[in-house]
């Protein structure tokens, strides 16, 4: 570093910073700081471009029927090759590993991590068949379960009826019969 500017009227004292000279020089860092996390992510998109250009042979053989997938790549922060709603393909802390990773209700899970792209290709098409064969089961009704216990057959009401009626008036005839022979 150099020194410290002195002013012309006192030699010896440093001349005071001025603040638009410290905001000029914060504005120059900030965007050296910025355009380097632009290229990085810059890499980064282009790295997860050549695996969606790998991955086109597989997610041309889905049927178009089968709406699970929906791939595509994010920009943001961290750029995402998306395979469907809860899985994606980032870049390691390194920018050249990928990372295939699944979102569940547990929390993040990583399917597979490489930096080739054929390891990650295979492990998608894995994962792609896997999650078409959970549709398939998830798609076909089972057949009612016959039960084997037929259920007893429905007894008429008529019959207990009658029955309490015939006891009710035989109760009814033996209470007067036993009122008339204490009255006698």
């Amino acid at each position: 570093m150099s020194e410290p500017e002195t002013s012309g009227t006192h030699p010896g004292q440093p001349r005071p910073v001025r603040l638009r000279d410290a905001l000029l020089r914060a504005r120059i860092e900030a965007a050296d700081r910025t355009g380097v996390v632009v290229d990085l992510r810059d890499a980064e998109v282009a790295r997860l471009e050549i695996l969606n250009d790998a991955l086109d042979p597989l997610f041309a053989q889905v049927p178009d029927r089968i709406d699970l997938f929906d791939r595509g790549i994010s920009q943001g922060d961290t750029p995402r090759l998306w395979i469907d709603v809860v899985a994606h393909i980032v870049m390691g802390r390194d920018k050249r590993m990928y990372r295939f990773v699944q979102d569940t209700r547990f929390g993040r899970i990583v399917l597979a991590e490489s930096h080739d792209t054929t390891v990650i290709v295979e492990a998608v098409t894995d994962y792609v068949a896997r999650r078409m064969v959970e549709r398939e089961h998830a798609m076909v009704v089972p057949p009612e379960p016959k039960s084997a216990v037929a259920p007893p057959p429905r007894r008429s009401r008529l019959w207990p009826f009658v029955f309490g009626f015939v006891l009710g008036a035989a109760a009814l005839f033996g209470l007067a019969v036993l009122a008339a022979l204490r009255s006698w």
